[in-house]
């Protein structure tokens, strides 16, 4: 079967040999229900139709909804059966249907004939007649929830808004609702959520750990690249969320503490812990803005920068040395690996050690916290991770239009992203560390400030 040209939904003849293993590079066809013969093919069905079983689906969920609009329009009725004109006619009475009007929903594009309702009630506070109005089926609805959650996640991962009408068309059964304005549309309502997101309140919610990092990104219509700002916490219970995400200029200090400004004003508290690279301007505006909280650099950027002052030929070896840096069992064995390799390359390489000892503090504060923390704490992976879906949909579209337009972007997939982040190992922990506990050698020490009493003689 070639698959040249295809497009969504592919029909294939079933396998004549059940249970038969799968070639390696080839795909077992999917089975697909066709009226008749089973030795009927694709060609046999008329144009345009849908598979049978795409066809039992929808009519059930047709029946299903019609059913239930039924019966919301007959207890709206009932409920007012009493409400009668000075004639005794009843005042809320059934009025025919509505115009058939398609709607897309989860099993595809469902036809629905909605029935009206004749209020000929008066409010008494306006004096206009009352409306009935569906909450099974708004007047407005032309798309479900769902469906409208999935348009704009799948325009952000790469699928241009040109696409959707012959893409998404088949796939549903219908082009209703799925037109290129639809999709701009939704772009004003990613701007309006986060603009939202940005001014919520933070007092409510403790950050203990703070991942930061500054993501470029083209702008089309622009010279400029846009610079976001991203701050991810670890709250009190383990859980990371994205806590700050803004519009900076080059990751300058100044934007830097213009966000850590505005988290404070809302009410955030001083993180335990900052991780981030060794970009200056960052470091600079959280030493301003909490200068209780302690700095951790990130060791993949560390590791590029170290390497970018070795020759090539160096570079598996002193990879291997860095990886015994900040995989050691604990911080005395990390001291001991970074005078091994101080020794190795100090005397040829003395700017890729210094990267090193210039940092050494900052490089090996991990091994203060919890050793179930140490792998989350070592890297700025949370951001690095999350934003490459931000630049897979940017190299697609090259750009967002407008700065505004790659915010909002940039939001709504790390919101998206953020329902699959998963807590940090030993969540139960990162109170404690809150709490002001101390540990070594990751280890948790129990009344530290308590030293045993010489036995009298």
């Amino acid at each position: 079967m070639s698959g040249r040209g295809r497009t969504l939904p592919i029909t294939c003849k079933p396998s004549s040999k059940i249970g038969a293993p799968t070639p390696v590079g080839k795909v077992r066809p999917v089975l697909t229900v066709v009226p008749g013969a089973a030795g009927d093919d694709e060609g046999r069905r008329p144009a345009g139709s849908s598979p049978l079983i795409d066809e039992i689906v929808r009519e059930g969920a047709r029946r299903m909804l019609a059913e239930a609009l039924q019966a919301e329009v007959d207890a709206y009725i009932a409920r007012f059966a009493a409400d009668r004109d000075e004639r005794g006619r009843r005042l809320v009475v059934r009025n025919g249907s509505h115009q058939p009007r398609e709607v897309l929903t989860s099993a595809g594009a469902v036809e629905v004939i909605a029935p009206r309702v004749n209020d000929r009630r008066v409010d008494p506070d306006t004096g206009r007649r009352r409306r009935f109005s569906s909450a099974v089926l708004p007047p407005w609805c032309r798309k479900t929830p769902k469906i409208t959650e999935v348009l704009p996640l799948l325009y952000l991962h790469g699928l241009s808004s040109g696409d959707f009408v012959p893409a998404l068309g088949e796939f549903l059964g219908s082009t209703a609702g799925l037109s290129a304005p639809v999709i701009t549309k939704l772009t004003e309502t990613w701007k309006a959520e986060q603009r939202a997101f940005a001014a919520r309140d933070l007092s409510d919610v403790d950050y203990v750990y703070l991942w930061a990092d500054g993501i470029h990104v083209n702008i089309r219509l622009e010279e400029h690249k846009l610079c976001l700002l991203v701050l991810i916490g670890v709250r009190a219970d383990g859980r990371k969320e994205l806590v700050a995400l803004a519009d900076g200029y080059r990751e300058s200090a100044e934007s830097w503490a213009d966000l850590l400004r505005d988290c404070a004003r809302r009410g955030m508290r001083a993180p335990v812990l900052a991780v981030g690279d060794g970009a200056l301007g960052f470091w600079v505006a959280l030493r301003e803005v909490f200068p209780a909280t302690r700095e951790q650099r990130c060791w993949f950027h560390k590791t590029g920068n170290v390497l970018a002052a070795l020759p090539k030929s160096a570079h598996p070896g002193a990879k291997k040395a860095l990886a015994q840096i900040w995989n050691a069992e604990d911080k005395p064995h990390a001291l001991a690996a970074v005078g091994a390799f101080e020794a190795a390359y100090g005397a040829k390489f003395a700017k890729a050690v210094a990267k090193i000892t210039d940092d050494l503090e900052e490089l090996l504060a991990f091994y203060d916290y919890p050793a179930e923390h140490w792998i989350h704490l070592r890297t700025t992976n949370p951001i690095e991770s999350t934003f490459a879906t931000v630049r897979h949909r940017t190299k697609i579209t090259r750009g967002p239009g407008s700065r505004a337009a790659g915010l909002a972007m940039a939001f709504k997939l790390i919101q998206a992203a953020q329902d699959r982040w998963r807590a940090v190992n030993a969540p139960h922990l990162v109170a404690l560390v809150r709490a002001g506990a101390t540990f070594d050698s990751g280890k948790l020490v129990e009344r530290p400030d308590q030293h045993p009493q010489p036995e009298a003689a």
